[in-house]
Order: C-alpha cells, then sequence, then structure tokens
C-alpha cells in the first residue's frame, strides 16, 4: 500500500473527518534532505475533525504525529506539513 494510503487509512480511524486531504509532496523535494528515489518522504495533510476541538494547535499536530508514529521513523515520512481545523474552523474561513 502507498504511505499516502496509510496516512488516509490512519487518520480516518483516528479523527473521523469530515475533510481529509494527503497530497505526496516529495517531487518538489527531490534532492534535499530526507528525499529518496522513490518519493513518498513529503506530504501535506488536511484534516478536519470535531475531536480537535477545545485543542491548541500544537495538541492538534501532536495528535496527528501521534497517528502516524510508526510511518515517522527512521526512514519513513521526512517531512509532514499539517492544517487541522473542526469543521467551525473551516466555516470561519469562507
Amino acid at each position: 500500500m502507498a504511505v499516502v494510503d496509510t496516512i488516509r487509512e490512519k487518520l480516518q480511524a483516528a479523527f473521523a473527518p469530515t475533510e481529509l486531504i494527503v497530497a505526496d509532496d516529495s517531487h518538489k523535494h527531490a534532492g534535499h534532505s530526507g528525499s529518496r528515489p522513490g518519493g513518498e518522504t513529503h506530504f501535506s495533510v488536511r484534516v478536519v475533525s470535531e475531536s480537535f476541538g477545545g485543542a491548541s494547535r500544537v495538541e492538534r499536530q501532536r495528535r496527528v504525529y501521534a497517528a502516524l508514529a510508526d510511518l515517522m521513523k527512521p526512514n519513513g515520512i521526512h517531512a509532514l506539513a499539517l492544517t487541522t481545523l473542526t469543521p467551525a474552523e473551516v466555516w470561519q474561513e469562507h
């Protein structure tokens, strides 16, 4: 299974998000630290979940990192750009 699919699966199980977008940005980092020839090292993730209510931005990110802990080990995901919101915060964006 591709890493992007594993990320989706783990975050879906952990947060039951109303919106989940996972993008593999590895091609943008070719030749940079942490990149590998096969890619699957740099990702952007947007998670919208009620479970983030009352949590600080840092706490939300800690929860995501905890859900993906086994993928973050050496030679795993090198970089993860996170956007973590509640549905109410998404509404405020518009």
